[in-house]
This record gives structure tokens, sequence and C-alpha cells, in this order.
């Protein structure tokens, strides 16, 4: 029996505070705690695989600042580097080498990337490259996938309605129909609903978004054929394709989801991993299409942090250390142990469950499933989730707090680490 008694009261005194200052008491929903119940933790220090509360409980981490700790928190060399790199100031303003630097890196890993523009954000990235597939292609309607998300620009927070031709409705107050009006949604895994967006908006559709590996409705993976699909598509109507790897990028593969299924698209949005831990995004794909943002072309985009030298150190050392021999097999080796753990678990203990994993990021979905999409992923048990994550904290193992997000490993995890989150599981599960 694991130890269960975790004390809170810092947290506790700390969030009551916030709520007063900050809308939710959070500067991000998902930090709120609203999916699971319960008082959200707050946070001292992080170090490896761990993280600390101001009351000085110690949890093993599998949230990983939402994907870019691919190194584990707080490497020795990133912080090093950051060091040495504060000595010559935090912002410039103008350019830096280090952005070259970062962009060879960038450009030599991922395979649709001929030039790269970097932003602040993944959101700022997606809103970058949503403009950029409209300038280009000179249509305005976009195709995106129920449950993948893509920052909290307007244009994105669409909610899919019924039917699979179903025009999108604002997903948030304050969001025009005029602007999701151009935006058309689909089911993932489902290519007969993509045909027919296409059929019924022939010539009128810039190209599709998607996160090729959904990690913001739960871990869902794309079916066979699927991603090849969209790519003769596209192709075929003149559209172009985005991949949004923000999440994916650098920790399913070095090259992301496009080297992990041999897909290239036209276009890529990154951020996460390659700031290592520092605010960062970035968009990149074919010279010609990417020859259109300014100053090079009239597409305009601009950001005052953009390519700031904190940023491309953090990021630059971080792919420095994922080059490194190994690094994805381990990865693929633990993160596969964690999953396949609490399968087994969860169907030991009367739990319907499915899930899975690819290389450090995983998922974990209580129905009995399969999930190939959103809907699926509804039908999942919330409330046994909820349980289960208070169970799993109290346990000292640390779990994004939503059914409806992917988990993530580094490689500062040890076997060690997945063997005692095995442990709490199944003391968890068997009191669920």
């Amino acid at each position: 029996m694991v130890n269960t008694t975790i004390k809170t009261t810092k947290s506790q005194e700390i969030f009551a505070a916030a709520q007063n200052l900050m809308p939710g008491g959070v500067n991000s929903p998902v930090r709120a705690f609203k999916s699971v119940g319960g008082q959200p933790i707050v946070f001292d220090h992080v170090k490896g695989a761990y993280i600390w509360d101001v009351d000085g409980n110690q949890y093993i981490d599998y949230v990983g600042t939402w994907g870019p700790a691919i190194c584990g928190h707080a490497h020795p060399e990133v912080i090093a580097a950051l060091h040495e790199a504060l000595e010559k100031g935090t912002s410039f303003g103008a350019p830096c080498v280090l952005e070259n630097v970062l962009a060879e890196m960038v450009i030599d890993a991922v395979p649709s990337i001929e030039m790269v523009r970097f932003v602040n954000s993944g959101t700022e990235a997606c809103m970058a490259v949503l403009r950029l597939m409209r300038a280009f292609t000179g249509r305005e309607k976009v195709i995106k996938f129920e449950g993948c998300y893509h920052g909290h620009a307007d244009m994105f927070l669409v909610k899919a309605g019924s039917g699979v031709a179903t025009l999108g409705l604002p997903d948030s107050p304050g969001v025009p129909k005029s602007v999701t009006s151009n935006t058309l949604t689909a089911p993932f895994n489902d290519l007969e609903a993509v045909k027919a967006l296409f059929e019924e908006n022939r010539d009128q559709i810039a190209g599709i978004i998607l996160e090729p590996v959904v990690g913001n409705a739960g871990f869902i993976p794309p079916d066979a054929g699927f991603l090849e699909g969209l790519r003769e598509l596209t192709h075929e109507h003149g559209a172009l394709l985005v991949f949004d790897e923000v999440m994916t990028g650098f920790r399913i593969a070095y090259g992301g989801a496009q080297e992990k299924f041999g897909i290239t698209p036209d276009l890529t949005t990154l951020g996460k991993v390659i700031g290592g831990g520092l605010p960062v995004g970035a968009y990149g794909g074919r010279r010609d299409i990417m020859s259109m943002v300014a100053p090079a072309g009239p597409m305009y985009q601009a950001g005052t942090l953009s390519g700031n030298p904190l940023a491309m150190t953090a990021g630059i050392k971080t792919l420095e250390l994922l080059q490194k021999s190994g690094t994805y097999e381990y990865l693929d080796k633990i993160t596969k142990k964690l999953a396949n753990g609490l399968l087994q678990i969860a169907q030991e203990t009367g739990h319907p469950a499915c899930g899975g994993s690819i290389s450090a990021m995983f998922g974990l979905f209580f129905t009995a499933g399969p999930v190939h999409n959103y809907e699926d992923a509804k039908k999942s048990d919330l409330a046994k989730f909820a349980r289960f994550h208070r169970g799993m904290l109290e346990h000292g193992i640390y779990l994004a707090p939503s059914q409806f997000e992917a988990g993530f490993t580094s490689f500062a995890h040890t076997e060690e680490d997945i063997d005692r989150t095995l442990e709490a599981a199944r003391d968890v599960m068997s009191q669920l």
C-alpha cells in the first residue's frame, strides 16, 4: 500500500488568494482542476522527472509543463546555457546568431520545413499559419477536426455541429459567427467527411490543419491511411496540408509526426519542446509559401519578443540533448511500459479502458473504446477519471487534470519511476 496522505494547506491558501487576483485563480483554465474537482496544487520547484508543491510534497510528473520538458525539468546543461545567455541580456529586439542556429536545427530535423519563422507561442504560430494559408491560396475556408486544439484564436474556437458539413459555431462568447463561418469541421480519422467538405466547397478551401496525433482530446493516434488520405485530398483540390506539431514536434520523433508516419505536409507549426521550457512557437514549410511572409513578402506578422535569445538558447541545448544516441528508443520503451501497464491494471481491476502511446506521449481513457475521435473520447467515464486523478495525486503521481489531455514522459523518468507509478495505479484502481 502506497502512502496516500498529503497536506496541501499552503496550496489552498495561495489558490484562494489567487481567485481574487486572476480569473478563476489561474492563467490557463485547465490548471484550475475544474475537470477533476478539488483544489489545484500550487508548485514550488521542479527537477528531472519530479515536481514539488509549496507544502513540500513530491510528485512524479507526467504533465511536463504540458509537453516542453522532454529532457526533464531544469536539465543542468539547459540551465548552464541559460545562465551564460543571461549575462548577455534577456531580449534584443533585433537579429541574433542564436536564431540562425536554432533555425538550421529545425530545418535539418523537420521534413516539411525549408524556412522557419519563430514566434512566442503555439497559438501565435497557428494564427500566423492560418493567415499564410489564405494568403498563399487566395481562399478563405479551412478544415479543422473536432477535438484538435490549435490555440485560442477566434478562427479555431469552433464546436463541430451535427452532420459532416455543418458550418462552425463559436465555442466561446466573444467569437463572431462571421469569423467561424469559414471554419469547417470534421471528425478526426474520418476521410469521407473530409471528402464531402471538399465536394461541397469546391475551390474555396485553403487547407486542412490538424494535430497528426491528437493530444488535446486525450491521446488519439491517426488510423492507418488517414494522414495519407489527407495528403492526397489536399493535392487533388489545390489546398495546403498543415500539421500542428506544437505537441508532437521533437516528441514522438526528432522530426515529429511527419517523420514518424512518413507524410510531409506543406506547413508545420511548432512550440513546446523547441523552447526548452521557455515561451516559444514557430511555423515553417515550403520555401515558396514562406517567402510570402513579411518582410520577404506581403503577409504581415511580427513580434516584439520573437526569437529572443533565452528561448533560442534553451531550444538549441534541448535539441542537442535529444540528438544523443538511444534517446527516442528509451522514451519509447518506458512510455510503452507505462501505457501498457495502466491498461493491464485497468483490465485486472475491472475497469473498461483503452489507450496507448507513441514514443514520449501516452493516454488512458476510461471507456472500452476504441477511441478514434473526440465523440468516442467523450464516452469516457469522467467521474471515474476524476477519482483516479485525485487518487494518483495523493500517491505522489501528477497526471494532467483532465481526461482530455495526453500525458508525457521524459528521458529523466527512470524504470523505477514507471514501476512506482504502476504500483500507485494498481492501488488506486482497486479502490475506485
